[in-house]
């Protein structure tokens, strides 16, 4: 399979790309089920490494609904935007302004492949958590299955051929807020040991894959698309084959991943 798919806004077959306050309002009207089970599970297991007391934050927070999942008293939500939701407007997860070793956690869901300079990325949240704290990460695995529904839904793109190490190699379309390389996570955390080389003031603490039938019958966090409503012991029954195939066969089934970082 090819290692380059490029994309432009003209050929997505979903709906409503990039309208957060719409997708926001839906999640709140609680007329999918399937989204909803599938977002719960997104953000859930990062309670594994948060404690109530922590100070946290996620960074390119979108709609902005982990603050339903996550249990902790501190946790603030931010974007490159100057949304209602949001505790903090307008934060470049580049360049953050926020103080040196201010958190104890930081969350990215699904932000990474929307990245100009993944390197940079990793430079800011080591200066802005505190020794002993986390990354948590939620991201795209660009998997046999995802590259073939990347192909059929045109929403988003990949590129293997970059080198998402160099500080100064554009990853994404850097005037583009929606533009996404979803390689980029592959190309970070596939080979643990070039991470670890890249990045000796992270180290590895978990990682996992998750998802693949509940994710193409989710209807779309942001981007929308058709799905079959589905109750929630129906879903539990998918996430279960699900957690059995992505298991057996992460490079093939898995959609997405998992990562937790701790600063040394």
């Amino acid at each position: 399979m090819k290692k380059y798919f490029p994309r432009s806004h003209g050929d997505n077959r979903m709906k409503h790309e990039g309208d957060t306050s719409r997708a926001r309002k839906k999640f709140y009207l609680n007329t999918n089920n399937n989204l909803h089970y599938l977002l719960e599970g997104r953000y859930k297991w990062m309670n594994n490494f948060i404690n109530k007391q922590d100070i946290g934050i996620e960074v390119g927070c979108g709609t902005g609904i982990s603050k339903e999942f996550i249990k902790c008293d501190n946790y603030k939500i931010t974007d490159y935007s100057d949304n209602d939701w949001l505790d903090h407007k307008m934060i470049d997860a580049l360049d953050t302004k926020f103080n040196n070793k201010s958190f104890d956690f930081i969350i990215s869901s699904n932000m990474i492949h929307h990245v100009p300079y993944p390197t940079l990325f990793f430079e800011e949240m080591n200066r802005i958590l505190k020794p002993g704290g986390r990354l948590i990460i939620q991201e795209i695995n660009c998997s046999f299955f995802m590259k073939i529904l990347l192909k059929m839904m045109r929403h988003e793109g990949f590129d293997f051929t970059i080198n998402v190490f160099d500080k100064n190699k554009v990853c994404t379309d850097i005037n583009d807020l929606w533009s996404a390389n979803c390689a980029i996570p592959n190309l970070l955390f596939d080979d643990a040991e070039k991470f670890k080389s890249k990045f000796p003031y992270f180290e590895l603490e978990h990682t996992s894959f998750s998802e693949f039938l509940l994710f193409i019958n989710s209807g779309g966090v942001i981007s929308k698309t058709f799905y079959i409503p589905f109750p929630k012991f129906i879903n539990r029954i998918i996430k279960f084959i699900d957690n059995l195939l992505v298991k057996l066969f992460p490079l093939t089934f898995a959609l997405q991943r998992q990562i937790v970082l701790i600063k040394k």
